[in-house]
């Protein structure tokens, strides 16, 4: 089956200044705004609450207490930056050069284990200058796009509309060797997060549910199998020890997600009000600007301000979704369904692990999080979103 060229968003034949307007319309209000206005609320609030959680510690911050919050503005920018110098590229540009992103990202993982730095009892992080970069956050990226590419190629040369056993165990190769090397770190909840990626990845592609099950049923044997050979850090085991008896060692394993409750249980309905949680300001919650970020939203904006975090995170997924039901070229259509995979995958494990529902694992919040890596690759994301949904005549359908 031959797939259908990409067209310029609402292309007919126009002339004089007719012609000129269209060309407009395709490249500006082409945008999924609903898509943008969700992301840049998301920054706006994640910025806030990183600075909350930071403004009164004086072991991060010292004498200044706007320090994170003028750190996470330019990762804002950066990321902002980063996405539309994607939004600029034809997203088909992207089937020439993700093997190249592929290959970097292999490459960046291999130097962590060299020459990384340990934070956390993880070896996940790349100093360059005054800078830590985690190469795993943006492998997420670089495997979502590496198998969209392998669906797009076998969509072009076949009929059929599932994917074969070849291309499943391509897709899952591609996949295999950032896993790896992301276990060996070892980062559990990177993980998670890659592996229920894939999964979706492999789902929207059309691959056959044997497959889906076996996988399912495989790596709840590995699982196993790891914490038996020991692969897991004793820490790590002691986690899911606590997420299933909280009370096994409250003082222990169990501290992080106990206080993240409590915090997160102050707030009630409205919330105790930005900068003034009591849980918050006196820095019982660890790493509450990056994985425990919710517990401040649960804290200061309580319900209703958690709960909007958590729909406008939804509203992310779901247009990218709507993007990749709309498009019109397998590889877009398997890229942006990877994406809303990701996104929500780690989003639940991220809110789920302050609400003790999921164990502690350490991944980020999505676009609200302090940090770098994470947010330079989620922004690149939705560039690739908008790209997508910009070239492939999404604009009606989605918006």
């Amino acid at each position: 089956m031959t797939v259908t060229p990409l067209r310029p968003l609402g292309a007919r034949p126009l002339g004089g200044r007719g012609a000129a307007a269209a060309t407009t319309r395709t490249r500006i209000p082409g945008l999924d705004w609903v898509l943008l206005a969700a992301v840049a609320a998301l920054l706006v609030v994640g910025t806030l609450l990183v600075w909350s959680a930071t403004a009164t510690r004086a072991s991060l911050v010292g004498d200044d207490s706007t320090a994170f919050l003028r750190r996470q503005l330019v990762n804002v920018a950066i990321g902002v930056v980063l996405a539309v110098v994607v939004v600029a590229t034809d997203h088909r540009w992207l089937r020439i050069v993700a093997p190249l992103v592929y290959l970097v990202s292999v490459v960046g993982l291999v130097l962590v284990l060299v020459m990384g730095s340990t934070i956390n009892g993880s070896r996940s992080w790349l100093r360059l200058g005054g800078m830590s970069i985690q190469p795993a956050e943006f492998a997420k990226l670089a495997v979502v796009v590496g198998m969209a590419l392998l669906v797009a190629e076998r969509a072009q040369s076949s009929w059929r509309r599932s994917v074969g056993t070849r291309e499943v165990v391509g897709m899952l190769a591609i996949a295999a060797v950032p896993a790896a090397l992301i276990l060996a770190q070892p980062d559990l909840g990177t993980m998670l997060v890659l592996s229920a990626t894939v999964l979706g990845v492999l789902a929207i592609a059309g691959t056959p549910r044997r497959w889906i099950l076996g996988l399912l049923v495989a790596g709840a044997g590995a699982a196993v199998l790891a914490v038996g050979a020991g692969v897991l850090k004793p820490y790590q085991v002691d986690r899911f020890l606590a997420f299933t008896n909280p009370g096994l060692d409250p003082r222990g394993a169990g501290y992080n997600t106990e206080q993240a409750r409590i915090a997160i249980g102050n707030g009630g309905l409205f919330g105790q009000g930005l900068f003034d949680g009591s849980q918050t300001r006196s820095g019982f919650v660890p790493e509450q600007q990056t994985d425990f970020i919710f517990t401040v939203a649960g804290e200061e904006l309580g319900l209703v301000g958690a709960g909007l975090v958590v729909a406008l995170l939804a509203l992310v997924v779901w247009r990218a979704l709507r993007i990749a039901s709309a498009s019109d070229d397998a590889f877009g259509r398997v890229a942006a369904g990877g994406i809303a995979c990701w996104f929500g995958f780690q989003a639940f494990q991220n809110v789920g692990m302050c609400l003790g529902i999921m164990p502690v694992t350490g991944v980020p919040l999505p676009f609200v999080s302090y940090g770098g890596s994470s947010l330079f690759a989620v922004m690149l994301a939705v560039g690739v979103l908008q790209s997508i949904h910009l070239r492939n005549g999404t604009r009606g359908e989605a918006g």
